[in-house]
């Protein structure tokens, strides 16, 4: 009789390990199924999150020029939604990017700077193999993107001028993972953020 109960444990266990192991490319299948991923991560980037955070960026700055040093934020409503837009815009590119089933770039599409840059095919191949970490440098840009949304549904220039740096931040450290890993960024250099707020 023990030996029997055995035997029928085992099978369920056999049984319903199988019934897993099945679901869980069923699930991604679905998901395939389910989206039509017809952009590429490269053409988001392009498309959604340069734009959306070169506009964030851009709202409330200090332009020094030859006229003299300009601050520049939102004042009316409109200005403000507009860069609400943005922020949405950018954080919602974050998921677009997490699709299961996205290419990097168009079949036959090079790096923009080969010397620098990895081939978009060895990026593909670093996010397949390790998908975990290429949905942590999303979340990590959609956290970024979402304290400046906080800014701005505040309506607060100086908070979003304090926050900018994240969200560049959170690009750099994919960037680093992803495109140029090879490249090492000096120290003295300014960041995007920062090379963006002041113009001659």
């Amino acid at each position: 009789m023990r030996r029997f109960c055995t035997l029928v444990l085992a099978g369920v266990v056999t049984i319903f390990s199988n019934s897993c192991a099945q679901q869980k490319p069923q699930s991604q299948q679905l998901l395939a199924e389910e989206y039509r991923t017809t952009a590429s991560v490269k053409d988001i980037m392009d498309s959604m999150v340069d734009p959306g955070a070169d506009y964030i960026w851009g709202s409330v700055e200090t332009v020094v020029s030859a006229k003299g040093v300009e601050e520049k934020a939102p004042h009316t409503d409109e200005e403000w939604k507009n860069v609400r837009r943005h922020a949405i815009m950018l954080m919602e590119a974050t998921n677009l990017l997490q699709i299961p089933g996205r290419h990097v770039a168009k079949p036959g599409e090079k790096a923009d700077d080969p010397k620098v840059e990895l081939a978009p095919e060895q990026i593909e191949e670093m996010i397949n193999k390790d998908r975990a970490s290429w949905i942590k440098y999303a979340h990590g840009l959609h956290d970024a993107a979402m304290e400046a949304f906080k800014a701005i549904e505040a309506k607060d220039k100086d908070k979003l001028l304090d926050v900018g740096n994240g969200i560049d931040e959170a690009c750099e450290k994919c960037h680093l993972q992803y495109w140029y890993p090879n490249e090492r960024k000096p120290e003295s250099a300014p960041s995007q953020r920062e090379s963006s707020s002041s113009k001659s």
